[in-house]
């Protein structure tokens, strides 16, 4: 017998067998081309699970999983403090962390220009840390490079900055199958463009801030009863274009009943299954349950080729500080920005990114009228890119399969004769063609997840004797 027991938010993914056939989950490659990540412990196989996170597991002498029982509890229960205590709290409580975490070590620091790494450099400016950062941007979209070096250059740290060409990814993209494990799309992690670039960086650690714009922010809905929050949650989660792709997998593939109709089932098991009364808790909640160890854990494996990983704001501590703090106090980010203003002034009078031209100082301002000269600059400047054959390129997927050189990368990658023993032939056409005749992201989603069940078919070959193969 051998127990194991999973953090509250785990940093890699633990796969254990289970006592089924090894057959295709047909039923969660639905989900996954539907969402864009595998829910709760499902794998592409019947026989495989994903361990569940903050739980003990008893597997047997043959590696197979037994019981699981939860040691930890996501919950709501608000101290009644002021803001000010809180604050106090967490300033304690993550420069306690980060230290821990790069006492005495070389920090290799991801710079953007939101709010995690900047809180992330505030504290480790003020435990005057060795840091090297460095930070990307796409080919011909926003300079988010330029907010980062500020703020490099305000904490004395060294800095290096990238910008991610087009069509980065085909010769990296068999790498990155083999690292990730075909568990999340390919163009999401952009850390892969630098993947031949890490190397070079000389460091111990990455100080990686994946999470805390969920730990430190609400939704911010009203109290909603359990069909309201079960709506609510299905929206979040489904891709543009990812209901209709699973729904034609599930019909080609034959299965039983509606894909909706299971999906739902399957996300009303898992709510219910959250004591949290409170609907912004609960959904916190749900997200650092089921999407952060399938989703943003992922991908964290393309740093750890290279350092190991320290991510703050998955500390069992920082979990548990999070149940404790009345929601009033982290709706709006409230809790970092006090936190970089007091600590870090001069951080605070950086662009916030999302809300740009605005600081922490001024982005309430964000609105009509005040927006507006930025918000018309930005469109005259767009459409100036467009009109010179350079458009402006806000999301990854317009890197990597825009213009003819990465539909023909493309179509190199995404054999669709070869998948058709799994995937009809038909679908996959008519995927690629909806695709160019209308990039957006309602056909950017269903392309992205149909290239990583190719790449996952070439390297799993025992998918052509499995369930799939006579749909």
């Amino acid at each position: 017998m051998t127990t194991l027991q999973t953090p509250i938010i785990a940093t890699r993914p633990t796969f254990a067998k289970v006592k089924a056939p090894h057959e295709l989950n047909l039923e969660a490659i639905c989900v996954f081309t539907a969402i864009g990540f595998f829910l709760d412990q499902d794998t592409y196989w019947t026989d495989e699970v994903v361990l569940r996170p903050a739980s003990q597991h008893t597997l047997d002498a043959h590696g197979i999983l037994i019981a699981s029982k939860p040691w930890f509890q996501w919950h709501y229960t608000p101290r009644n403090i002021s803001f000010d205590e809180a604050l106090d709290e967490f300033s304690t409580l993550f420069e306690a962390i980060i230290d821990e975490q790069t006492k005495g070590k070389k920090v290799v620091l991801p710079l953007s220009g939101g709010l995690d790494s900047r809180t992330q450099a505030t504290a480790l400016k003020r435990l005057n840390a060795d840091v090297m950062s460095y930070s990307y941007q796409f080919e011909n979209g926003y300079p988010e490079t330029k907010i980062a070096k500020y703020i490099a250059e305000a904490c004395n740290f060294g800095f290096q900055k990238y910008t991610i060409p087009k069509g980065y990814l085909w010769e990296q993209l068999d790498t990155l199958a083999e690292i990730n494990g075909c568990y999340s799309d390919f163009t999401s992690p952009r850390q892969m463009a630098l993947h031949s670039e890490f190397p070079k960086f000389v460091g111990d650690v990455f100080s990686l801030g994946h999470w805390g714009d969920v730990l430190f922010d609400s939704v911010d809905v009203p109290q909603l009863n359990e069909q309201q929050e079960l709506d609510l949650l299905s929206k979040k989660l489904l891709k543009k274009g990812g209901l209709a792709l699973a729904t034609a997998l599930w019909k080609a593939w034959g299965l039983d009943g509606d894909f909706y109709e299971y999906f739902q089932n399957r996300l009303t098991i898992l709510l219910k299954g959250i004591a949290i009364d409170n609907t912004n808790a609960k959904l916190r909640a749900f997200k650092s349950l089921f999407w952060a160890p399938r989703w943003t854990t992922v991908n964290l494996s393309v740093f750890e080729q290279h350092l190991p990983v320290s991510l703050p704001y998955y500390d069992d501590r920082m979990c548990r500080f999070i149940c404790t703090v009345p929601e009033a106090y982290l709706t709006g980010r409230q809790l970092q920005i006090a936190y970089i203003k007091q600590r870090t002034p001069e951080l605070a009078t950086i662009t916030w990114q999302d809300q740009r031209p605005f600081s922490l100082h001024t982005y309430h301002r964000n609105r009509a009228p005040f927006n507006l000269p930025y918000r018309l600059n930005g469109k005259i400047q767009r459409t100036i890119k467009s009109v010179t054959g350079n458009p402006y390129v806000q999301r990854n997927w317009e890197l990597q399969f825009l213009g003819p050189s990465n539909k023909e990368q493309l179509l190199t990658h995404l054999d669709v004769r070869a998948l058709s023993h799994w995937i009809p032939e038909s679908l996959t056409t008519r995927v690629i063609q909806e695709f160019y005749k209308h990039p957006e992201p309602k056909t950017a989603h269903p392309l992205n997840m149909l290239l990583v069940l190719s790449k996952f078919d070439q390297f799993n070959p025992s998918t052509s004797s499995g369930q799939a193969g006579s749909a």
